[in-house]
C-alpha cells in the first residue's frame, strides 16, 4: 500500500498484525532512503554495524537520539530544496533543533495532520479561536514549533481570532464579540497547554468573566511539566475550564517538531492513541529492549512522513507506558499509551513548558 492509498482509509483501521507489516515495510524503505541520502546518517548506521538490507521489523531499525537535531544539520536533501526550515522550542540559551522540508514532506505532514485531526472534530472547517498572539508567526520560512503548531492547525479554521494581543494579554473584548458572531456554530479552539491556563483560565478567573462555549471543541498541546509543578491534573484543567465556559469536548495530544504532522491524539476515555502513519515504542533505560504493556519506559517514535532528514526513527526525552493495543473502549485500533514526563536531566523542551520558563 503505497502512502497515498493510506490517506483514503481510516487511520485508526488497521490491527496489530496489518500494521506492523506495513511500518516494517515504509520504515525500513526510509531507514535505506536516508542512508544513501544523509552522509551523518550513513556514519551512525554504519558505526552500529546495520545492514540497511537485512529484512527485520520496525522494532529493530536505528533509532536515533532526539537531541542530535540540536547538535547537527541533519538533512536528506540538497540545500536548494530545502523548502521550510523548523525549530523546536527552546528556553534563552538553549540549542534548538533544525527541521530541513522539502515540498513533499512537507505536503504529507499537512495532510496527515488534517487527517488525524478530523477524526476528532468536524471535518468541514469553523470559526477558530487560538489562544495565543499573531506576534509569534514572524519568518515564515523559519517556523518555532509553536508557530508551526498554529499554522497547521489553522487550516481547520475559517474566520479566526486570536485571543491575546502582542503583550500576551487576553483580548476579552474581541474574544467576547466573537463568541457573539458565532454563537450558533460549533468553534474550534487551539492553543498550548500552559499559556491556555496563564493566559486564559486565569484571567477570566480573575476578571470573573464566564464565557459561553458549550458548542465548542479544544486541542490543546504542549508539556505539563509547569502544570503538573502546580499540582493541575489534566482532570483538573477540563474541570476548570468546564465551570469557566461550559466546553466539554477538550483533547490533548503528544508531539514534536521532529515528527510533525504525525501527532497522538487524546480520545474520549483520556488516552493518547497512535495512527496508521506513526507508532510507539516505549524502551528499557537499562538495555533498551522493548518493554511490555504496562511497563514504564523511554518513548520512542517512529513515523512513516520524513523523507527530507533522517526523523523517521527518534528516541525520546520522554518517559511513557504503553496501556494497550487495538482494545480501547474508544474503537480505534493501534496503540494507546500515556506520558509520564520528561526524563531526569532532560531539557524542558514542550511548546508551553518553554514559554513558562
Amino acid at each position: 500500500m503505497n502512502i497515498d492509498a493510506l490517506f483514503k482509509i481510516n487511520p485508526y483501521s488497521l490491527g496489530k498484525k496489518e500494521k506492523s507489516k506495513l511500518l516494517s515495510n515504509y520504515l525500513a524503505e526510509l531507514t535505506r532512503h536516508h542512508y544513501m541520502k544523509s552522509v551523518h546518517y550513513k556514519t551512525m548506521v554504519d558505526a552500529l554495524n546495520f545492514d540497511v538490507n537485512s529484512e527485520v521489523t520496525y522494532t529493530e531499525l536505528p533509532f536515533l537520539p532526539v537531541r542530535l537535531f540540536k547538535l547537527n544539520d541533519l538533512s536528506s536533501i540538497a540545500d536548494k530544496d530545502i523548502f521550510k526550515t523548523m525549530t523546536s522550542s527552546g528556553t534563552s540559551g538553549q540549542q534548538v533543533s533544525k527541521i530541513f522540508l522539502d515540498k513533499e514532506t512537507s505536503l504529507r505532514q499537512t495532510k496527515v495532520l488534517a487527517k488525524i485531526v478530523s477524526e476528532f472534530i468536524r471535518p468541514t472547517r469553523s470559526p477558530m479561536i487560538i489562544l495565543d498572539s499573531m506576534s509569534v508567526l514572524k519568518d515564515r520560512n523559519m517556523f518555532s514549533a509553536r508557530g508551526a503548531g498554529i499554522l497547521g492547525f489553522s487550516m481547520f479554521g475559517t474566520k479566526r481570532v486570536y485571543a491575546l494581543n502582542e503583550n500576551m494579554e487576553l483580548d476579552i473584548e474581541s474574544l467576547n464579540a466573537f463568541v457573539k458572531d458565532h454563537q450558533e456554530s460549533r468553534i474550534f479552539i487551539f492553543g498550548f497547554t500552559f499559556m491556555i491556563y496563564k493566559h486564559f483560565i486565569k484571567e477570566l478567573q480573575k476578571k470573573k468573566i464566564k464565557l459561553d462555549l458549550s458548542n465548542a471543541v479544544l486541542i490543546h498541546g504542549g508539556g505539563w511539566k509547569k502544570l503538573e509543578s502546580q499540582s493541575i491534573s489534566s482532570v483538573e484543567f477540563k474541570k476548570v475550564l468546564n465551570n469557566l465556559t461550559g466546553i466539554k469536548s477538550v483533547f490533548d495530544y503528544y508531539g514534536m517538531v521532529e515528527q510533525t504532522g504525525a501527532i497522538c491524539m487524546e480520545c474520549e476515555y483520556g488516552h493518547l492513541h497512535t495512527s496508521i502513519f506513526s507508532d510507539i515504542i516505549i524502551r528499557r533505560p537499562y538495555d533498551f529492549s522493548v518493554a511490555e504493556i504496562g511497563e514504564i519506559g523511554i518513548i520512542q517514535t517512529v513515523s512513516i512522513l520524513p523523507k527530507s532528514y533522517p526523523g523517521h526513527s527518534l528516541l525520546t526525552e520522554d518517559e511513557g507506558i504503553l496501556l494497550g493495543e487495538d482494545d480501547c473502549q474508544c474503537g480505534r485500533l493501534g496503540k494507546y499509551f500515556k506520558v509520564i514526563g520528561r526524563l531526569n536531566n532532560a531539557e524542558i523542551r514542550g511548546c508551553s513548558d518553554t514559554y513558562a520558563s
